[in-house]
């Protein structure tokens, strides 16, 4: 009994004919029939019924299909596994993440997994997280909130309060605490709209009546890091993305409950690509497991 003979009697049982059957597996009839033939001659049994217009399995036929059914079922994973493999060997993983330090624990991982996939990693308010994936510029996406709709795979990340950050040499970087009220006194600076955090600050701000005194709006993190480094403004962040500069000091918003909740999601249509499914494999696997403080990834609390 050779390979190739089941597989033609599988495909025959598969597809109720032999015409079928050469079709699927891309040969001639005759090659179909003449492989089950040699099969039903060397076990001496007869494992179809061959009617002018309908062929049926015998009793023998049907307890066969039976177990080429779980046989082919088995070969088709593995074939699946070991393509798998090949395919995250080499390749381009594209991410976009509103903060590149919500990434660095999975990204670590996933890169002593498969040193060999080339990642691609760039920084964006929330917007451009949604538009790059949309438009299939990303692959994956980390976002300042969990988005609603059944458009993404999400896996939660972590939750954690905006805050605001000072310079260490300030006056106010030297207080326990600011409340609401003092954000409509003192400068601050901001990243542009479509900055998850900063629209979560805005609208808080809104509901209980302050507007916040904002005197510079600046594209980018880094941007804000450095005009609030210089010494005339302050600023808010989410406190996962504080970081560990020294030029900085976090100052908890005392009558304020404002929580960031970052995801990371991909577009559902696109989960069971290898390398995307791969990369939320291993993220999951790293956010249910044992997480460590990692908060002195991060260059800066932009």
């Amino acid at each position: 009994m050779r390979h190739v003979q089941l597989r033609a009697f599988h495909h025959v049982a598969l597809c109720g004919g032999f015409s079928r059957a050469a079709e699927m597996l891309n040969l001639t009839q005759p090659a179909i029939s003449d492989q089950v033939r040699k099969l039903e001659t060397e076990y001496d049994v007869r494992l179809f019924d061959r009617g002018k217009r309908q062929v049926t399995l015998t009793p023998t036929g049907e307890k066969l299909f039976e177990v080429t059914l779980r046989m082919f079922e088995i070969e088709s994973r593995a074939v699946e596994l070991l393509a798998e493999s090949r395919a995250i060997k080499t390749g381009q993983l594209k991410i976009i993440a509103d903060s590149a330090h919500h990434v660095t624990e999975i990204l670590a991982e996933f890169r002593r997994k498969y040193p060999s996939v080339f990642v691609s990693l760039r920084v964006g308010n929330s917007e451009t997280v949604n538009e790059m994936l949309t438009s299939y510029d990303a692959d994956i996406g980390i976002l300042g909130e969990v988005p609603v709709g059944r458009e993404y795979k999400i896996i939660n990340l972590r939750s954690t309060p905006i805050i605001a950050f000072a310079p260490f040499d300030s006056e106010i970087g030297t207080r326990s605490s600011i409340s609401m009220r003092e954000f409509a006194e003192v400068p601050m600076a901001v990243r542009e709209p479509g900055s998850k955090t900063r629209a979560k600050f805005e609208d808080f701000a809104k509901q209980i009546g302050i507007k916040p005194r904002i005197v510079i709006e600046a594209e980018g993190r880094e941007a804000v890091g450095e005009i609030v480094a210089a010494g005339d403004c302050i600023s808010v962040v989410s406190e996962a993305e504080f970081g560990n500069d020294p030029r900085f000091v976090k100052i908890p918003i005392e009558d304020a409950d404002i929580m960031m909740d970052e995801a990371l999601i991909c577009l559902r249509e696109r989960q069971n690509s290898r390398l995307i499914r791969t990369f939320m494999e291993v993220a999951q696997s790293v956010v249910g497991g044992p997480k460590s403080d990692r908060s002195d990834a991060n260059p800066g609390p932009c």
